[in-house]
């Protein structure tokens, strides 16, 4: 069984991070999962690694996510790149792109969580995908869903919809501290087939975890 459940679980690789290369994150996933603290612990993880890093404030739909995303790259201390509320999301990218190549910076870019008009996101990510095609063509490319691991069944319904928007790479799972909430990665990886490669296990900047099947499967089984 425990084989079986650890296959079944899957275990997604960190980061890619390439020499001579740009790695470019897309951050996708629905207000209030934990995206923006997300975004600020990878870029931690990644400036621990060696990398220098900056961050696109491309979710310009709300004016407190720029702020939000603002007061987090003060924090891990990064550059945050970003317009006015309401600016295209694409033009920050392009901004971003051009800041990047010339400081010679990995790029993590925050999106709207907007799924209740499914339509305007897909142009959304289709444009800023452009963009990046065109201003980073040699890149290193990531799409990370967010998930809130306590949502349970609901997070299955937001990843299938926000995998027919995006090509996403990897699945980073918030409030994971409670093991009995973790038994949804199980079902996602069996349905969508997408590797979970983050884990948030508290609210501070260092707590997140490269995912471990392993781990995992043995704390479900914990009494």
């Amino acid at each position: 069984m425990f084989d079986i459940l650890r296959e079944s679980v899957g275990e997604g690789e960190p980061i890619r991070l390439e020499d001579g290369k740009m790695t470019v994150i897309l951050v996708i996933g629905v207000n209030g999962v934990g995206k923006t603290t997300s975004i600020a612990k990878i870029a931690n993880v990644m400036k621990q690694s060696g990398k220098k890093v900056l961050l696109a404030a491309a979710d310009t739909f709300r004016a407190a996510a720029i702020d939000q995303l603002g007061v987090w790259a003060d924090r891990v201390g990064v550059e945050l790149i970003s317009q006015s509320e309401g600016s295209d999301p694409a033009a920050v990218v392009f901004d971003a792109a051009a800041a990047a190549k010339k400081r010679g910076t990995e790029v993590i870019i925050d999106t709207a969580g907007r799924l209740h008009n499914k339509k305007n996101l897909m142009n959304e990510l289709e444009k800023i995908d452009r963009v990046i095609t065109r201003e980073l063509p040699d890149s290193v490319r990531e799409t990370l869903l967010v998930l809130d691991a306590t949502t349970g069944q609901n997070a299955v319904v937001q990843a299938k919809e926000f995998k027919n928007a995006a090509d996403i790479s990897g699945l980073v799972l918030t409030k994971l501290d409670g093991t009995a909430k973790g038994g949804i990665v199980i079902s996602i990886k069996r349905e969508l087939g997408i590797p979970v490669k983050f884990i948030g296990v508290g609210e501070k900047v260092d707590d997140l975890q490269p995912f471990s099947a392993e781990e995992f499967v043995t704390a479900l089984f914990e009494k």
